[in-house]
């Protein structure tokens, strides 16, 4: 993707010396409540107020939002707090609309991110357009529907885009509501490193006490901002009551953040090497939870294997299981002698289980 502007123009404009900082409710619900949360983070480091207008709901009959009367609401915010003004949009209509009413931030949702029918519909509605676009990364974890839908928005010659890191939806149940799987994210910062890549740990999370270990992984991965979404009652939100935060819990978390600066040359070696060391971590847990699983499936193997009277040690499939491993990992850069330690400690903790199993 050919590029002639530096599309960190527009985060530069905002000269802040913290990370980007988007909140405001998940769903704009009442004149009343849409200003009594902005006047509430007016004077925090939040400097762009969201709340979503249309709300576009796995099942019908949900509440799918307020519809254009809330862009009116949102206009309002702006002239009383200074606060520029986003909103989702999901088709060529919502576009429109937003554009009237002036709304400074439009971002692409997950479910839309998906179609590259409706973001080519979206990026021809928004056609050259002055206003920040924001991208958030489909519902499924697809990378090339993510560089894709970057690329729509880009040939329509706009300029001021953004990337926002949602998390990926999985049949597994985890402690998040969306897997994170930081490593697409990465992989997208490393494809368009000069598009500023924000992370929305109230969608990864789906609970309100995940966001701050949320949010402090993004910024030890370089992220450039958060999105955040604060609601005066949290409980009594008409959706996704669970991941949202008061504002001023909202602003406890900010003060509470551990937000790295390059100072000089020592301070951007330990930036740079926190970064890969938090990589890791990342890919250590995630190693953990596959061999968590395997085990698992080890046990259901001995379950079988005593309902047959089967022995629990079977060598030919433990010599075509080492044999194919050791090809694999040499292709990946890892020696014989590696794959053969880590392969034969997995195969002898899966023998336990299973004889635990058998023996019980």
């Amino acid at each position: 993707m050919e590029n002639n502007v530096n599309m960190r123009d527009w985060l530069k404009d905002f000269g802040l010396s913290h990370p980007l900082v988007i909140g405001g409710p998940c769903s704009a619900e009442t004149e009343e409540q849409v200003l009594k949360i902005a006047h509430e983070l007016k004077d925090s480091d939040v400097s762009i107020y969201r709340a979503g207008i249309w709300k576009p709901r796995t099942r019908p009959g949900m509440f799918e939002g307020v519809g254009s009367i809330g862009l009116k609401w949102m206009q309002k915010v702006k002239e009383e707090t200074g606060l520029l003004i986003a909103t989702e949009v999901a088709n060529a209509a919502h576009v429109k609309l937003a554009l009237d009413h002036d709304i400074d931030v439009l971002w692409i949702g997950a479910r839309s991110t998906v179609s590259p029918f409706i973001i080519q519909e979206i990026a021809e509605a928004l056609e050259g357009t002055e206003k920040i676009v924001l991208i958030k990364n489909p519902v499924n974890p697809d990378l090339s529907l993510w560089l894709g839908g970057v690329e729509r928005i880009y040939k329509s010659n706009i300029n001021k885009i953004g990337l926002i890191h949602r998390g990926f939806s999985t049949y597994e149940k985890t402690k998040y509501r969306n897997i994170p799987e930081w490593q697409i994210a990465i992989e997208v910062q490393n494809k368009f490193p000069d598009i500023p890549m924000i992370c929305d740990p109230s969608h990864i999370g789906g609970r309100r006490d995940l966001i701050f270990d949320i949010s402090q992984t993004a910024l030890d991965l370089n992220f450039d901002g958060l999105m955040i979404e604060s609601h005066h009652n949290p409980d009594k939100a008409w959706s996704d009551a669970n991941q949202q935060v008061t504002p001023k819990r909202l602003i406890e978390i900010m003060k509470e953040l551990k937000i790295r600066k390059e100072t000089n040359q020592e301070e951007d070696y330990k930036n740079k090497i926190d970064n890969f060391r938090t990589q890791i971590d990342l890919i250590d847990y995630s190693l953990l939870d596959s061999l968590g699983k395997r085990m698992k499936i080890s046990e259901e193997i001995g379950n079988l294997k005593k309902s047959k009277n089967v022995a629990v040690l079977q060598s030919k499939r433990w010599k075509k299981i080492i044999q194919k491993m050791i090809l694999e990992g040499k292709e990946k850069g890892l020696t014989e002698e590696f794959i053969l330690r880590i392969f034969k400690a997995i195969h002898q903790e899966s023998i336990n289980h299973q004889e635990k199993v058998i023996n019980s």
